[in-house]
């Protein structure tokens, strides 16, 4: 599990044009909501294409401390045999969950309205990572929370054994504490309703209508209201989980980045709360086409061909941060070859994901020679064309997403870019080392 043993070290260094297609892994935020969704229906639920990262593994060895019946019969092939809404069990153990600040959060919505108490642990990244933000409105059904100083982990909540339903305004862009909200409402009387200033990742919204319950999302000048009536029996579903969105920018950004390249990378979900990334890049000069777009479970998607693009910096808007909030850190490495100063606001949530994702990337990206500014809600990176000096060791602090951002960073640089620990990727992207060397990167452990 990330965090836990021996740092590995990876390098990345200057390689020739990317050529080929890049099968990116299962949707990560679907992944999760699949196995959560199948455990709280009645039936087994089918998934296919379900991204099988540390991360999502965790939660399904959740699912199955909470009694559910979770069974892999192949690449991405799950059954989940769910026991109801309500029908949760209490775990004999603590739940560890690992690197995954998604899995925890929306676990501790699931059960947060059932009789039962549950410690939750997690890594050393997840331990940093606060929990008020969830358990402060699971509280108003009755959730009582115990934890570390700061609200973090290792936390013990105790399930409201009379949950009421819950009228939530949601302070902050995140589509987690939405989610954490909607579940716990699953297990409430009567209609729980959030309402969110603005749109994050409409997920657990098209997901929940899916498995059966009764979701309206009605825009008002307040926002998205979204009402969730609460007690039903969720039917089982055949879940076709589309390729991530988040995975796919690794190798869509170092096509974009390395000279000559031309890759291909299909059935990519576009769902428009998750896909701010392409646009930008659009924006910024990237030679993107989008292919065949279709509808798969229910999602968006269409195939990718990218190629090496002259890029200018943008000032990227405020507002299409929630869309993709993921991937600041691989456009901030878009942003070092591109011409011109890129300026990216709104980003203050960057600095409560696994790392200090700010932070991190500026201190990276200074050692890779290439000039920053930044401030507690900002990021702006001085492009430097096909420049970059690279040659430094980068620290992720655990942390993917910056592990694969330097990467990608390596491919392109003049001189090699080392992370200091590229552990942490296989609980996003576990195949993230083999597919780039399949489309002729030059990255060693």
């Amino acid at each position: 599990m990330s965090g836990h043993g021996t740092p590995k070290p990876m390098t990345a260094q200057r390689s020739g044009p990317l050529k080929g297609t890049a099968e990116v892994p299962g949707d990560k935020s679907i992944s999760h909501r699949s196995l959560i969704l199948g455990a709280m229906a009645v039936g087994e639920t089918k998934v296919t294409g379900l991204l099988e990262g540390q991360d999502v593994l965790d939660t399904a060895a959740a699912m199955r401390a909470f009694g559910a019946e979770v069974i892999r019969h192949g690449q991405g092939n799950w059954s989940v045999f769910g026991v109801g809404v309500g029908g949760f069990r209490e775990p004999e153990q603590v739940l560890d969950c690992g690197n995954s600040g998604t899995g925890v959060r929306l676990i501790m919505g699931a059960m947060a309205t059932s009789d039962m108490t549950v410690t939750f642990t997690g890594d050393a990244s997840l331990r940093k990572r606060p929990m008020a933000r969830v358990t402060d409105p699971l509280a108003l059904f009755g959730t009582q929370a115990h934890g570390r100083k700061g609200g973090r982990l290792p936390m013990t909540l105790v399930g409201a054994a009379q949950p009421v339903p819950v009228r939530y305004e949601v302070p902050v862009p995140s589509a987690q504490v939405k989610s954490a909200v909607l579940l716990a409402g699953l297990n409430a009387p009567g209609d729980t309703v959030v309402i969110e200033r603005e749109a994050t990742r409409d997920h657990s919204e098209r997901m929940l209508a899916g498995f059966g319950a009764q979701v309206h999302v009605e825009k008002t000048a307040q926002g998205n209201v979204i009402t969730l009536t609460g007690q039903p029996e969720l039917r089982p579903q055949e879940v076709a989980v589309p390729r991530d969105p988040s995975s796919a920018a690794f190798p869509v950004c170092a096509a974009l980045i390395v000279e000559g390249s031309d890759i291909f990378v299909p059935g990519v979900s576009q769902n428009l709360t998750r896909n701010g990334l392409y646009p930008t890049l659009v924006e910024m000069g990237a030679d993107i086409t989008f292919e065949n777009v279709r509808e798969e479970g229910g999602e968006p998607v269409a195939d990718l061909r990218v190629k090496f693009s002259s890029l200018k910096g943008i000032e990227v808007p405020p507002e299409r941060a929630p869309s993709m909030i993921d991937e600041y850190p691989i456009l901030s490495v878009v942003a070092a070859f591109a011409e011109g100063r890129t300026v990216m606001r709104g980003v203050k949530e960057l600095r409560v994901k696994e790392s200090d994702r700010i932070d991190a990337m500026a201190r990276g990206l200074e050692a890779c020679g290439v000039r920053i500014e930044e401030d507690e809600d900002t990021l702006i990176v001085h492009g430097m064309g096909g420049a970059v000096p690279g040659g430094a060791t980068v620290a992720v602090h655990l942390d993917h997403r910056i592990a694969m951002s330097f990467l990608v960073l390596g491919m392109a640089a003049k001189a090699p870019v080392t992370v200091d620990d590229g552990e942490a990727i296989s609980t996003s992207f576990p195949i993230f080392g083999a597919l780039m060397t399949g489309l002729g990167a030059d990255i060693r452990a």
